[in-house]
């Protein structure tokens, strides 16, 4: 038995260890080309109204609580958010927006952990498509470095961000 408690306690100190080495900041990004003018998606995105339309988010739980304040879209629109465990709570806050071309928002998790982030979207037109990115950032918080002994964040997170984008394009291409 003590040989076991000995193992684990290694064990443990290893993934501890191991955890502390991960970077100190993260970055998601993930980007797709849309057969369609930069000034027909950008509302989609500058405008939280609309991103129940296209966000994978929206859908994780139908009876989650949504708030919108401050500007109708672009710079000062607030959107808040409460819901099951899967969703949380949070805030959101486009702090920058120029006209189809770039999104920057202030991204506030409540629950079930806290976290303060930065999303930005980019607009880049390409003849008569144009290619969107969508990127979060922030500081890897050492629970953040632990977990991601286990999980690909990059990977969890990225998936959800090829979904909306995804969305995103069929939305605007119609």
């Amino acid at each position: 038995m003590r040989k076991f408690l000995i193992v684990v306690l290694l064990a443990v100190a290893g993934v501890l260890g191991y955890a502390s080495t991960k970077p100190d900041q993260f970055r998601v990004e993930r980007s797709i080309t849309i057969k369609a003018p930069a000034e027909k998606i950008f509302p989609h995105i500058n405008n939280f109204h609309q991103w129940e339309a296209w966000s994978p988010y929206e859908k994780l739980d139908p009876a989650m609580k949504r708030s919108f304040s401050g500007a109708e879209s672009g710079v000062g629109a607030v959107y808040a958010w409460e819901g099951d465990p899967k969703v949380g709570a949070g805030r959101m806050e486009i702090l920058e927006s120029t006209p189809s071309s770039d999104i920057k928002i202030k991204l506030d998790f409540l629950k079930p952990m806290e976290g303060h982030d930065q999303a930005e979207f980019t607009l880049v037109s390409q003849g008569d498509s144009t290619t969107v990115t969508w990127a979060m950032s922030g500081a890897a918080a050492y629970i953040m470095k632990v977990m991601g002994v286990f999980f690909n964040m990059d990977e969890m997170i990225g998936k959800d961000f090829e979904t909306g984008l995804s969305n995103l394009k069929t939305l605007t291409e119609q």
